[in-house]
């Protein structure tokens, strides 16, 4: 065995999925269909991609897509084999008993079931029965039925986003791999939606008040946008699937689109109806942390962490501006009602006003701490800091008018009900808020959890 195949012995990975010998050529060849994306590429992206993928790729060689699959690394050595005559080294590795060889190094060897399923897979052809070989592994596996949630919580879970109902009687916080519906005027759990990803990011209603798009994920893993019918909890379909968690979703007035920010540092715009998507942005270097559309839909804005802020054409996605006023992270962007100008805000508790000709500063204010994705209305915009506040700054003069305090932990999201009469805020520890908009008097708080 090559001593050049595994260049970190300590790689918990290598690929454990497939790799060793192919067994004799009398082995039964009629066993059922192993399929890669149903069976293969979960036993992948659980074992192996965090050594062997686009970021980290020990010994030259990457699992994260069935096109580098068989793509030898630094040893040279043929991965899969390609027919009953070849071998593959893949199978060996995971399969041999000798464990200064056997993947994952350091770690609990795969099963016999793991290891037979690999084996029969590649005796089968090594096939692939997905849609393109060039997704990743999470966009490959079917969409899961997600396990539920459990019944209490031993702790809040981050209230990373909140969305009132379209009436205003109710507030959405997500939770662990649910959305718990609370009531806004006597915080009282009405009821769960289950089969939600690990964790929600954000949370927006369509332009009916009917369906939610619910952005949410495992960081580091995947990410996704499921869509919910309100009213029964039941999942309509899943869009946007992606390797790491989708950070932010918008609608676009007036239209059947939803755009989709995720940490692939991608935009996708789909079209809800047909569950299709309709273009790509790829103009960004990092996480693109928020989106939003101006009042008409004709222009989009995106906030990223790599320090820029940037406004498209709707249709087109041509970019428009490009803000690099930031000195940091860009967590916050939305386009004013005139449309003529933005207000994005930073991990450095800064909001830089801007026109979206010219991509000039017109305006500054010193917050405090870290900023969240913003929310705002006709009159002003929210913004959640990790100075345990969360401001209100009016549109026309630029100044605070507002400040919602004392709480408990960082607010790293916000939500201003229809009407704007109420808002809401949702802390790092799980705590939520309800506030009167008018005076900024505290109506209600409550830890949301089950």
């Amino acid at each position: 065995m090559s001593k050049h195949i595994i260049s970190n012995a300590r790689c918990r990975l290598f690929l454990l999925c497939l790799c060793a010998a192919v067994s004799p050529a009398d082995r039964c060849w009629s066993a059922e269909t192993v399929s890669f994306a149903k069976q293969i590429a979960p036993i992948l992206l659980n074992e192996c991609v965090a050594c062997h993928g686009a970021k980290k790729a020990e010994a030259g060689y990457r699992v994260d897509r069935f096109d580098e699959l068989f793509k030898a690394g630094d040893s040279g050595e043929n991965p899969l084999a390609r027919s009953k005559e070849e071998t593959s080294e893949l199978l060996r590795r995971v399969s041999t008993d000798d464990e200064s060889e056997r993947m994952p190094a350091e770690s609990d060897p795969l099963t016999a079931e793991q290891i037979e399923l690999v084996r029969l897979w590649i005796q089968q052809g090594a096939k692939f029965d997905g849609q393109s070989p060039s997704d990743p592994l999470a966009v490959v596996i079917p969409p899961p039925r997600y396990a539920d949630p459990p019944q209490s919580y031993q702790q809040g879970v981050p209230a990373t986003a909140i969305a009132f109902s379209p009436d205003g009687g109710q507030l959405i916080v997500g939770g662990y791999h649910e959305l718990m519906v609370w009531d806004a005027n006597d915080p009282k759990l009405v009821r769960r939606i289950k089969n939600i990803g690990q964790r929600s990011f954000s949370i927006a209603f369509d332009v009916a008040g009917k369906m939610l798009a619910v952005g949410c994920g495992q960081p580091g893993r995947s990410g996704e946008v499921r869509l919910i019918d309100y009213q029964s909890g039941e999942v309509l379909g899943v869009i946007a699937r992606t390797s790491d968690v989708v950070l932010d979703v918008a609608f676009r007035p007036g239209t059947d689109e939803l755009a989709v920010a995720s940490a692939d540092n991608l935009i996708r715009i789909f079209d809800i109806k047909k569950r299709e998507e309709v273009r790509s942005i790829a103009s960004h270097a990092d996480c693109v942390n928020d989106v939003g559309f101006s009042d008409d839909g004709s222009r989009l804005v995106s906030a990223s962490r790599d320090k820029s802020a940037k406004v498209f054409d709707a249709d087109t996605g041509q970019v428009l501006s490009s803000y690099q006023g930031h000195d940091g992270p860009v967590r916050g962007a939305t386009i004013l009602p005139d449309g003529k100008q933005v207000i994005s805000t930073d991990a450095n508790g800064k909001l830089h006003r801007w026109n979206i000709e010219g991509g000039k500063r017109v305006a500054e204010i010193a917050l405090a701490g870290e900023t969240f994705k913003l929310v705002r209305n006709q009159d002003f915009v929210l913004i959640p800091c990790s100075d345990l506040r969360l401001r209100q700054v009016d549109l026309k003069s630029n100044k605070v008018t507002q400040q919602y305090q004392d709480h408990a932990d960082w607010v790293v999201s916000t939500a201003l009900a229809p009407g704007g009469k109420l808002v809401a805020s949702g802390c790092l520890n799980g705590e939520v808020r309800i506030w009167n908009a008018t005076d900024g008097s505290l109506l209600h708080a409550w830890l949301a959890k089950p």
